[in-house]
């Protein structure tokens, strides 16, 4: 009876281990803790405000700072794009090695308002993109970021958008470095790019 007792134990603690593991292994990394075995490469195809399509591959060779948010939001995507804009000025010479984007999540209403004059508000060199609905999904899918459409009557044309709030930093190489979370500061974000160029 006691050898089985032992052997309930051992069960649970195994089942405990690859339960522990498995999360660890999977869940999205929200910061620079990521195990490199979970490293993906995320893409996009999405137009600028001239109708260009702009691509990841096109910006091999550089870092890529990139935030999914919309031009509506009262706070958090004002917030992060004021902090990538600090960053950006602060790199000096080296702000030509990191590319800033901004993906809308509510494209056809950003298009409407004006992406461009947005993204150029907070600095010149962050892109502003807005694709077409599925070409947003498949974006978003790709960096593994959820977002979705709700009612506010409160807000413009009666809806708001919720979105993971993380700002996504891509390698030279169009590989996953890291998630930054919702409220790092300019002086982190420099400080983990600097250390990488």
């Amino acid at each position: 009876m006691r050898l089985r007792s032992h052997q309930i134990i051992l069960w649970i603690a195994a089942t405990a281990a690859v339960i522990t593991f498995s999360a660890v292994r999977w869940w999205p990394a929200t910061d620079d803790t990521a195990a490199v075995d979970s490293a993906f490469t995320p893409s996009f195809a999405l137009a600028d405000s001239e109708g260009r399509i702009r691509t990841t591959a096109e910006f091999r060779g550089k870092f890529l700072l990139v935030f999914f948010g919309f031009t509506s939001c009262p706070d958090v995507c004002p917030t992060t794009l004021s902090e990538v804009a600090q960053v950006m000025d602060d790199l000096g010479s080296a702000a030509g090695s990191v590319q800033p984007i901004f993906i809308s999540i509510d494209p056809e209403r950003d298009r409407r308002l004006g992406l461009a004059d947005y993204t150029t508000a907070f600095h010149p060199a962050i892109l502003g993109l807005a694709g077409s609905e599925e070409e947003t999904k498949s974006a978003a899918a790709s960096f593994k970021i959820f977002y979705e459409q709700e009612a506010d009557t409160s807000s413009p044309d009666g809806y708001t958008m919720a979105h993971s709030p993380g700002l996504y930093l891509i390698g030279p190489d169009g590989a996953w470095l890291r998630q930054f979370t919702y409220g790092t500061s300019a002086p982190e974000i420099l400080s983990d790019l600097q250390s990488r160029l």
